[in-house]
């Protein structure tokens, strides 16, 4: 069991103070299998975060509510909207508690912070970097919730955009259709449903011409990636993503501001689209005008 680091257990002890002391004993109980009995609250606190498997796990039981981690974030001056669901609070305080310093495997744009540290303008963003990186972040977690695939999930959800993220969707198959979603809720929910419930595979062509990567004047990564859409064995057809990204100035991580993709099936493609590789064909000028 690894349990919780050092870190993690003093935020987890200023955190479950904001809990009803029925509560903080109903959680005790659960966390030791009741094979411990607590009298007061300081026994409460040692049992909980010496028993809890990670702070994760802790934070998603039921009676550590919703409201006391948005105080507890709140009095630790974490900027949250009031209006976050459980999940968004639960990864705003372990990302605190991880601490600004420490380079995460599961957030895009993790490996950019690290290598441009080196360099000798760090300042300076090197976007075609962080666009190769975002690419090999997004994409496995995203195939990841394909049951097909027998993967271990990764931890998609809303966590990773922008309360107000825009998504556009266009299908040219038989027919043309286009949707949009709004909210990170939405956005993350409708993208889920590509692999796990249509159990669609994206395989992006990161090359120089499958990947364009250029800073809009307002301040967005944009970030433009084109593949091939797979079900099993089956190269069903072609996809086209773009992808706002916007840096978190708190956690210096970068979420999902807009995304469009577009969807191409076998039986709509020309016969030229058919016999080449999926390329983005939008220039950098034009790319860098697609959120302003």
């Amino acid at each position: 069991m690894a349990g919780l680091s050092a870190r993690e257990k003093e935020g987890c002890r200023r955190l479950l103070a904001q809990l009803e002391t029925e509560d903080l004993f109903s959680v005790a109980e659960t966390v030791t299998n009741r094979l411990i009995h607590v009298l007061s609250k300081e026994e409460a606190y040692d049992a909980i975060v010496t028993y809890s498997k990670s702070a994760e796990e802790l934070l998603k039981r039921r009676k550590v509510h919703r409201s006391a981690i948005f105080k507890y974030l709140a009095a630790e001056n974490v900027m949250v909207l009031p209006t976050s669901e459980k999940s968004q609070l639960i990864q705003c305080a372990i990302d605190y508690w991880r601490g600004p310093s420490v380079t995460h495997t599961t957030s895009p744009g993790a490996k950019v912070e690290k290598e441009q540290s080196e360099q000798s303008e760090p300042e300076t963003l090197n976007c075609q970097l962080l666009g190769e990186h975002f690419c090999n972040w997004f994409y496995p977690l995203l195939n990841s919730q394909n049951p097909s695939l027998g993967q271990e999930k990764g931890d998609w959800g809303p966590q990773h955009f922008w309360e107000n993220a825009v998504l556009n969707l266009m299908y040219r198959t038989a027919e043309q259709a286009m949707e949009e979603h709004i909210g990170s809720q939405m956005a993350s929910l409708r993208l889920l449903a590509f692999t796990r419930d249509e159990r669609l595979i994206f395989n992006p062509n990161i090359d120089s011409r499958g990947l364009k990567c250029v800073p809009s004047p307002h301040g967005l990564v944009v970030v433009a990636v084109a593949g091939t859409v797979h079900r099993d064995n089956v190269c069903l057809g072609i996809f086209e993503q773009i992808f706002g990204l916007v840096r978190c100035p708190v956690y210096k991580n970068w979420k999902i501001k807009n995304v469009n993709l577009k969807i191409i099936g076998q039986n709509a493609l020309t016969c030229e689209e058919s016999q080449r590789l999926p390329a983005i064909t939008l220039q950098s000028k034009e790319l860098e005008l697609y959120y302003s």
